[in-house]
């Protein structure tokens, strides 16, 4: 198994892990536990040189080139680490992207810890997931592009331990800025609707100021 794939496997069982946490009604002895597990296994992390994202223009070329075609069986992510759609991700969502067409979508099962209100997802976790789907939408029209406004309206609660789907297409562009609405919906019921601006930027500056850990 290649190392992407063994981080990826590591990375779920993280989260998998973090979601029972908060599910469990855990004992002294099994908070000691784990508490004691946990701060050794982050003292050995702590000896392993940092690790430096690293991404060059010609990723994301390749990233245009490779966004799915039509059909959600295809998995989608621009970064691996990425806290919507990263499988490498302990900390993540790990949603699925797909396009139809010109349309981008995004499906997810927000759990225990992405809960905000008992029994609903936390209303910043439905923004991540519509700030996503609607960077697909830039990446099919073939733009790298930063958001410079998100305009988000809740509409009903958004549930916890099932899939919802967000939809988002491309309304216009004027210049440099990309125009984007997008939807959310439980089934039928539209949980959120969004509109966003983007701003296309040369790929070199997408780069640029990147930050290496301390």
């Amino acid at each position: 198994m290649s190392i992407e794939k063994l981080r990826a496997e590591a990375a779920g069982a993280l989260r998998e892990l973090g979601h029972e946490f908060l599910l469990s009604e855990l004992s002294e002895d099994q908070l000691t536990k784990i508490t004691k597990h946990a701060k050794e296994l982050h003292e050995e992390l702590k000896e392993t040189p940092n690790r430096v994202r690293e991404v060059h223009s010609g990723a994301l070329d390749d990233y245009k080139m490779t966004v799915p075609n039509d059909g959600r069986d295809e998995k989608h992510q621009l970064f691996a680490d990425s806290v919507v759609s990263g499988d490498s991700n302990p900390m993540g969502i790990n949603a699925k992207l797909w396009r139809e067409g010109e349309v981008a979508f995004i499906e997810a099962t927000l759990e225990k810890a992405f809960e905000g209100a008992p029994g609903r997802a936390h209303g910043g976790m439905v923004a991540a997931l519509i700030d996503e789907t609607m960077g697909l939408v830039m990446s099919i029209q073939g733009v790298v592009a930063f958001t410079v406004q998100l305009d988000v309206a809740y509409r009903a609660p958004t549930p916890i331990f099932r899939p919802i789907v967000a939809k988002a297409w491309l309304d216009h562009v004027e210049r440099r800025k990309l125009f984007i609405t997008c939807e959310v919906r439980d089934g039928d019921t539209i949980c959120a609707e969004a509109k966003g601006i983007f701003v296309s930027v040369d790929p070199t500056k997408f780069l640029e100021n990147i930050v290496a850990p301390q």
